[in-house]
């Protein structure tokens, strides 16, 4: 009885939660996983980080920079874990999307992340690159929610440029 006075107040709150929830912008959900973008690093060849054509920001692949400022390196299956190859995936991220609020201005202008490649440098006999990638991935939908998810590749191959163990690319939709 007493559960059935409180359904329509348990609801209101649930309702407000998800609302408020569905409000936050990506980047206060950035600051609430205590994640700072970096500055949008230098091409290291004859390439931009990010070209917009129409509604669309193809963003160039990121390999991922330690707190040192360095790359990291190494082959996720000899050198690095799974675990790690997917803490690199989610460094690109962060770079990615440091990437593409330096192009747009305001994170809230992404409609959808379209698509994400993520290729990692691994051993011959290495199949987890999919779960290597969904250290980019998860992080992209925590950050946009559903607008994060996204149609995407996970590739094994031989070698990263500067010896990276993950490089990520994405193709983000945007509003003018």
């Amino acid at each position: 009885m007493h559960l059935r006075r409180l359904l329509p107040t348990l609801l209101l709150f649930s309702c407000a939660g998800l609302h408020s929830a569905a409000a936050e912008t990506p980047e206060a959900r950035l600051a609430g996983l205590g994640i700072e973008l970096p500055e949008v690093p230098a091409a290291i060849a004859n390439y931009v980080p990010a070209v917009r054509s129409g509604n669309l920001v193809f963003l160039a692949g990121q390999i991922a920079k330690g707190p040192d400022g360095k790359f990291l390196t190494g082959k996720v299956g000899a050198d690095l874990t799974v675990e790690q190859g997917a803490e690199a995936a989610r460094i690109c991220a962060i770079q990615l999307i440091a990437a593409l609020k330096a192009e747009i201005g305001d994170l809230s202008k992404v409609k959808r992340i379209v698509r994400v490649g993520g290729f990692v440098a691994c051993t011959d006999d290495f199949t987890a690159q999919p779960r290597v990638v969904n250290g980019a991935s998860d992080l992209l939908v925590a950050v946009f929610g559903d607008a994060g998810r996204h149609a995407r590749a996970a590739v094994g191959v031989n070698a990263l440029p500067a010896g990276a163990p993950v490089e990520v690319e994405l193709v983000a939709e945007v509003t003018d």
